[in-house]
């Protein structure tokens, strides 16, 4: 079984990437977003026990996420590997997960950094505007409207959401990425990590991330304190 870690700060694409990763390698995409909202709408009672915490606005334990991730390795189609993505945010997260896994005589065989500077961050955050009328998304770079200011769609106009607004991105991804920056040390200290240029075009990242997964770690490392 094939464990990889897909690590990237907002912005930076990791989603896109994940879905073009899974397929090459024909494992699934596990983000534990998808994990909490199955366990909650199966009602299942690792579920019901995630869900009080979700009602509340509290984080889901680590323990509860471990075990979620644990469980989904026991499916059918996780057979020969899974692409994590969304966890571990943190150094404990990472340390927990490590544990787990040996538990289960598995580990996490290759963690992959897709690196994007923080300034291209804000400027790929920022750009997103919403039609005022009924939501519809653009975006400035990757998808931005026919007529400036416009809906395609319904033709009312773009409006940019608070949270979208340069300053508002930059001080939360302050935060953000002070913890991703501890666990890519922690997949590094463990000599699994690798890094891949994030600014390059989607197939090319694409293409770095792939050969970044099969390539050979060094020295065999598989953990870290």
């Amino acid at each position: 079984m094939t464990v990889v870690v897909l690590l990237g700060g907002p912005g930076s694409g990791k989603g896109t990437q994940a879905e073009i990763l899974a397929e090459r390698l024909g494992i699934p995409h596990v983000a534990t977003g998808d994990l909490f909202r199955a366990a909650v709408r199966d009602a299942s009672p690792i579920g019901l026990e995630a869900r009080r915490y979700m009602e509340r606005g509290q984080l889901v334990p680590d323990d509860i996420t471990i075990q979620m991730l644990l469980d989904r390795l026991e499916a059918p189609d996780a057979a020969d590997g899974v692409l994590l993505d969304g966890f571990p945010r943190n150094r404990a997260q990472a340390g927990a997960l490590a544990t787990a896994l040996a538990e289960r005589s598995s580990q996490v065989d290759r963690a992959i950094n897709i690196e994007v500077p923080t300034d291209e961050l804000v400027r790929r955050l920022s750009g997103r505007w919403v039609c005022r009328d009924a939501g519809h998304v653009y975006n400035e770079s990757t998808n931005p409207p026919q007529v400036e200011g416009r809906c395609d769609i319904d033709g009312s106009p773009l409006v940019q959401r608070a949270d979208d607004r340069p300053e508002t991105i930059r001080a939360r991804l302050t935060q953000q990425l002070a913890s991703l920056n501890d666990v890519v040390d922690y997949y590094d200290g463990a000599g699994l990590l690798r890094v891949v240029d994030g600014v390059q075009a989607i197939e090319s990242v694409a293409d770095d991330v792939l050969a970044a997964v099969t390539s050979e770690a060094p020295g065999g490392a598989t953990g870290a304190d």
